[in-house]
């Protein structure tokens, strides 16, 4: 036998690898579950906003296309009929009207606001009536002020 074989077993170290613990893992997926919410919560607000802009849009598009209309002297109340119809199917309970405030005549579109939306009175900028006439609560306006 030569003097330098000699016979190596090889050594096993004591490992330091252990698994997560429960409470590592409960903090992982607690907070897993706080960030999806949060996600989930800004979409719902982003979808809920893009409807509410659409309804406004649609209203000052009907407003805009009344006070076109009632610049027309043979239009008048039929064509206020139509855009209220106009607006009472784009819109939840929508109305079309015209009327005057301080010599100024005025197309306004009002409709129901949305359940979700915040109330009236917890909107800073919103205006408290709508074009001179106070609107109910739960309603929301657009009002276009035009020269006949």
């Amino acid at each position: 036998m030569n003097r330098h074989s000699f016979n190596v077993t090889p050594r096993r170290c004591a490992s330091k690898r252990g698994g997560s613990s429960l409470i590592e893992v409960m903090l992982a997926v607690a907070l897993m579950a706080v960030t999806a919410l949060g996600l989930i919560a800004g979409q719902l607000w982003t979808a809920r906003e893009a409807r509410a802009m659409a309804m406004r849009e649609h209203a000052a598009w009907i407003a805009d296309s009344v006070a076109e209309a009632m610049c027309v002297p043979s239009a008048g109340e039929s064509a206020l009929r139509r855009w209220s119809a106009r607006a009472a199917s784009l819109l939840p309970h929508g109305e079309a009207s015209v009327g005057e405030n301080g010599g100024v005549s005025l197309a306004r579109v009002t409709w129901a606001a949305l359940r979700d939306m915040p109330r009236s009175g917890d909107v800073i900028d919103k205006p408290e009536s709508c074009g001179g006439v106070d609107i109910p609560a739960g309603s929301s306006c657009v009002a276009l002020a035009f020269a006949k």
